[in-house]
């Protein structure tokens, strides 16, 4: 059988075989390991420092086993919407079809890990999967057990007849052999024939042994009679139906008649000149020396354990198990051999120890995909309730969180872990608050995945960190509006003033606003700064103007101004914009407005004159004088208009 257990690989590290002295760092998924400036005496300086990373799991990174990672994750999601009101024995069906969907995912994986050794002509690939390959073999074999003794828990008569499936599933070379035998000229003839018919009775698989056996009778027409009895036997062989009328007590009546049957045949010496048919009828009684002397067709110990069960204690009851579990093994194995792990963990099984399984599965195999999606399943099944940690949450929960934290070092199986953190009731939140801060946020698009992910789950400080790194990586590469959405979705009022000011200085250097589909829609976002309001106001005027709308935007620039939104530092652009209203010939602000605006042009005409020492160049310092000559010269004749204006309405 496939061995669970191996040697761990040995990683050779170049500067560890030259003597170096080396510091590592332990991350959630691999470890970086570095030279460090010690130096040992007589060690030569020769050499380049290196920083190497050794990864703790390597099977998130093999392409065909990301998809038993991403099916598995759909099913596992499906059985936590199993309502837990429901009793369980209404939800047993549920649970053993879940089971089954799982198995059928690490057949899928394991079928095209063999198709892909196969094909390849890399002698390392083909080691590589073919060791992945038996792993799976090993898990399948260990889940499908579970799911017979702990999942389905199969009573006494139904219980032989599910190990029974278990044995075949698990042992197919029978098939091949049959296939290789059948496909030959002379079928009775073909060495392996005996082989396959022995394999099929070993199996409980009576009718394809029959069948194999008229091939050998019509070549031995002397021998027909003796080929009729073994015939009857094996038709009269009574299997236990669970559908049936016929009690456990009346099928073990009718099976003791049958085995005493074949008992009688065996002492009348009924087959002694065929001794094949001999060997099939000692089988067939159970004999257990004459099982022992088929190693090489039963191959494991627990075939041989479903083979003696089925012969000779075919209502065995579960809690019987353990004994002929443990007797088999010892009767099988060499006295001088160590049980491998796989032993061990089905030796365990068949004694009913789910925690003793998990456990050693825990230390046996390279990954917690395994025991960690069992684990869930046994809990739903409500067969974990008495098993707490005394550090924190249940053996689930820990579990999870271990194969959780693995999928989160992988750059896209990340987003599955997040479905597994979220069915940790105690820790999960916590794990995934920590986790998703270490997610690099290589684009945008994977940035606005994850927060995504951390806006649905209400995680404001999570989703505070991504668009203040965003927004200052979009400042970084002077993507103003990119930064600018970026701050509000972080609720950042001294980042989008900042921003604001750059948009500012951009107009004012240009003449023109850069992302105007982002400043004409920002909506009560812009009353998250005074600055971003102003640059949502301003645009606004801008837009007024556009529309001749000149009353509307009048009004409006005056109330930047008298109200303090506009910063002073741009009160004479706001005052420059006025100019061109002033101008028209229809007069658009009121004589009120106009001395709201002399004042506003006063007290910053005051504030320049009393800024000590500035350092603008004359050329500067004269643009502006003839900007406020002029200002004062358009306001002066927009008040007369306007007075004249009023005072006639008046009259």
């Amino acid at each position: 059988m496939e061995e669970v257990d191996v040697e761990p690989a040995i990683t050779n590290i170049p500067a560890a075989s030259d003597g170096k002295h080396l510091g590592f760092a332990w991350g959630p998924g691999d470890i970086l390991v570095y030279e460090t400036l010690y130096k040992a005496s007589g060690a030569s300086q020769s050499g380049f420092p290196f920083i190497h990373e050794v990864r703790k799991d390597e099977d998130i990174y093999s392409p065909i086993l990301r998809k038993l990672f991403n099916e598995s994750h759909h099913i596992f999601v499906g059985l936590q919407t199993i309502r837990e009101d429901i009793p369980s024995k209404n939800k047993k069906p549920q649970f053993v079809s879940i089971s089954k969907n799982y198995r059928s995912v690490i057949r899928a994986c394991m079928e095209e890990l063999q198709q892909v050794a196969v094909s390849s002509k890399d002698a390392e690939v083909v080691t590589q999967y073919g060791n992945q390959v038996s792993i799976l073999l090993a898990i399948e074999l260990i889940w499908n057990l579970c799911e017979v003794l702990f999942i389905d828990a199969a009573p006494a008569g139904s219980l032989l007849l599910h190990l029974l499936d278990w044995v075949r599933l698990h042992k197919a070379d029978v098939d091949e052999k049959a296939r290789e035998v059948l496909q030959s000229e002379s079928p009775a003839e073909h060495h392996d024939y005996w082989d396959v018919v022995l394999g099929y009775v070993l199996q409980g698989r009576l009718e394809e042994t029959r069948q194999m056996l008229v091939k050998q009778a019509t070549l031995q027409p002397a021998a027909r009679n003796m080929y009729k009895l073994m015939d009857t036997l094996l038709s009269k062989m009574p299997f236990y139906n669970p559908g049936g009328t016929q009690t456990l007590t009346e099928f073990d009546v009718k099976w003791r008649h049958w085995h005493e049957e074949v008992d009688r045949c065996l002492q009348d010496n009924s087959f002694a000149s065929n001794q094949h048919l001999e060997l099939i009828c000692k089988i067939l009684v159970g004999d257990e020396d004459i099982l022992l002397e088929h190693k090489e067709l039963l191959s494991t110990w627990y075939h041989f354990l479903v083979t003696r069960l089925l012969f000779c204690h075919p209502t065995v009851k579960p809690t019987e198990l353990h004994y002929y579990a443990q007797s088999c093994m010892t009767m099988f194995l060499d006295s001088r051999s160590v049980p491998e792990p796989l032993d061990s963990i089905l030796l365990a099984a068949f004694e009913f120890d789910i925690h003793q399984v998990i456990k050693d599965c825990s230390i046996a195999l390279n990954n917690w995909w395994f025991v960690a999606h069992l684990t869930d399943l046994l809990d739903h099944c409500k067969l974990l309730q008495s098993h707490n940690l005394h550090f924190g949450s249940n053996l689930r929960e820990f579990l999870l969180l271990e194969y959780a934290s693995g999928l989160f070092t992988h750059h896209s199986l990340w987003q599955l872990a997040v479905d597994y953190f979220d069915h940790c009731p105690e820790f999960g939140r916590v794990y995934l608050e920590l986790q998703i801060e270490r997610v690099p946020l290589d684009t945008e698009r994977k940035a606005l995945k994850v927060l995504r992910i951390c806006e649905q789950r209400q995680m404001s400080e999570q989703v505070r960190s991504i668009c203040k790194i965003m927004a200052m990586r979009a400042l970084r590469n002077n993507r103003l509006g990119s930064a600018l959405s970026w701050s509000i979705r972080a609720k950042d009022a001294a980042f989008a003033t900042l921003i604001s000011e750059r948009f500012l200085q951009d107009y004012c250097a240009k003449g023109t606003f850069s992302d105007l589909d982002l400043i004409d829609n920002l909506g009560p976002a812009m009353l998250l700064s005074d600055r971003l309001t102003f640059l949502g106001k301003y645009r606004e005027f801008h837009k007024l103007y556009g529309e001749k709308r000149f009353r509307e935007a009048a009004k409006l620039l005056l109330s930047l101004m008298t109200a303090k939104i506009a910063p002073r530092s741009f009160w004479m652009t706001l005052l420059t914009d006025a100019l061109p209203l002033l101008e028209q010939k229809e007069v658009i602000f009121s004589a009120e407005q106009t001395h709201d605006l002399m004042f506003c042009l006063e007290e910053l005409t005051s504030s320049l004159n009393t800024t000590p020492g500035t350092d603008k160049p004359m050329q500067e310092e004269d643009i502006e004088l003839t900007k406020v000559e002029l200002l004062r010269l358009a306001l002066a004749r927009n008040l007369a208009m306007a007075i004249v204006k009023e005072g006639t309405v008046e009259a």
